[in-house]
């Protein structure tokens, strides 16, 4: 497997620019748990910083993590076969770093949306959440697939780009270059920090 992706300045890559709403945006974690700890490893400080970012302006955090069914979703097990992640193994918990509080909503997935078949989307609107900040694993699929999905649910989409990571670089890359040409605005740790700030 190729090293993991280098974080990505975001600003290669803005097409649009706003502030995220923290009185009406929830933060979602995506799948950052055991299974793919070294794919995450290059972001987790940013994932912990943005992570503590959110939390300190009051949004809610949603973490997700990915558990295989049994039996596996057959587009997933012959894209992915003999790569399972099974329920009560370390591969399926979430990663100490990964800095879940208590209060934290955990959503348990089986496929590369956080939405499909999870009750995700009715949970946010019941928070009053009209926006979502993406950060987590891998970038180019379950984080790029629930942005997208986020996206056509209506809410409004910021994405990460020091806060994710994935399997190359140029996979990173391409995930953020589609997320600003039509889904979502391309936000850092410090672009982040200056919206929040700016909006106390």
């Amino acid at each position: 497997m190729p090293p993991p992706a280098a974080p990505s300045s975001y600003t290669r890559y803005e097409t649009r620019r706003r502030n995220p709403n923290p009185r009406e945006a929830a933060l979602l974690v995506i799948d950052v748990q055991g299974h793919f700890a070294s794919l995450a490893a290059p972001a987790m400080p940013a994932i912990a910083a943005t992570v503590a970012l959110c939390r300190g302006a009051g949004m809610p955090v949603v973490y997700t993590r990915h558990v295989d069914p049994e039996p596996r979703n057959h587009p997933l097990a012959e894209w992915w076969a003999g790569d399972r992640i099974d329920a009560g193994t370390p591969a399926a918990e979430l990663l100490p770093g990964a800095g879940r509080a208590e209060r934290d909503l955990v959503v348990e997935k089986s496929t590369y949306s956080a939405f499909a078949g999870t009750g995700l989307e009715e949970a946010l609107r019941g928070m009053g959440v009209e926006e979502v900040v993406v950060a987590g694993v891998m970038t180019n699929l379950c984080c790029e697939t629930t942005a997208r999905d986020a996206f056509v649910r209506g809410f409004r989409v910021f994405f990460s780009a020091d806060a994710t990571a994935t399997a190359s670089r140029d996979l990173h890359e391409a995930t953020l270059a589609n997320m600003a040409y039509g889904f979502a605005y391309i936000v850092d740790c410090n672009r982040l920090e200056a919206a929040l700030r700016k909006d106390k």
